[in-house]
C-alpha cells in the first residue's frame, strides 16, 4: 500500500469517528500534510499542519519545552510527543502526528545517524504513542519512509 493508499485509509477512519487531525511536522517539512490533503474531500477531517523545523517554531508554536529540547534533542521521542500533545493543544483536532528527525546528507552523529526520525501521535483522550526508527536511503528516500511511518504509526493507534 503506497502513502496515498494509506492517507484514504486513514482519512476514512478519521471521518468516521467524526474526528480532526493536525500534523507537526519537522524534518517531513509539510509532506505529512501534502499527502493527507491530497485526499479527495481531507477537508472534513484535516483541521491544520504545523511545521517546526526550527527549535524556536517547535517551542513557540508546539509549546515544547526548552529543558526537553535542550536534554534530549529535538530528534527525540521525548521531543516528537511534546510537539504531537502541543499540536493537539493548539488545534482543534482529535489526532495529530508528530514527525522530528535527521533526513542528510548532514547533521547526524554517532548517537543519532542520518536516517534517525522520531515519531509521536497522540488523541485527545490522552493516549500518546511514540517511536524511533532508522531508515536507509539518501534524504528524499528517508523523508519519504518518514511520511509513511507517520501514516500507518496513527492507524495502529485509531
Amino acid at each position: 500500500m503506497d502513502t496515498r493508499e494509506i492517507a484514504l485509509e486513514l482519512g476514512n477512519r478519521l471521518k468516521q469517528e467524526g474526528w480532526l487531525l493536525a500534523t507537526a511536522e519537522s524534518c517531513t517539512g509539510g509532506w505529512v500534510g501534502e499527502v493527507l490533503t491530497s485526499v479527495p474531500g481531507s477537508s472534513a477531517w484535516f483541521e491544520r499542519g504545523f511545521i517546526t523545523y526550527s527549535n524556536v517554531a517547535k517551542r513557540e508554536m508546539l509549546g515544547v519545552n526548552p529543558d526537553t529540547l535542550k536534554t534530549y534533542g529535538a530528534v527525540s521521542v521525548e521531543t516528537a510527543r511534546e510537539m504531537a500533545q502541543g499540536a493537539i493543544r493548539h488545534s482543534r483536532a482529535d489526532a495529530a502526528i508528530a514527525v522530528t528527525g535527521i533526513a542528510g546528507p548532514g547533521g547526524g552523529s554517532v548517537e543519532k545517524p542520518v536516517g534517525t526520525v522520531c515519531f509521536g501521535w497522540a488523541l485527545k483522550s490522552g493516549r500518546v504513542a511514540t517511536a524511533k526508527r532508522h531508515f536507509e536511503g539518501d534524504r528524499e528516500s528517508v523523508r519519504r519512509q518518514a511520511v509513511e511511518q507517520a501514516l500507518k504509526g496513527l492507524l495502529e493507534i485509531l
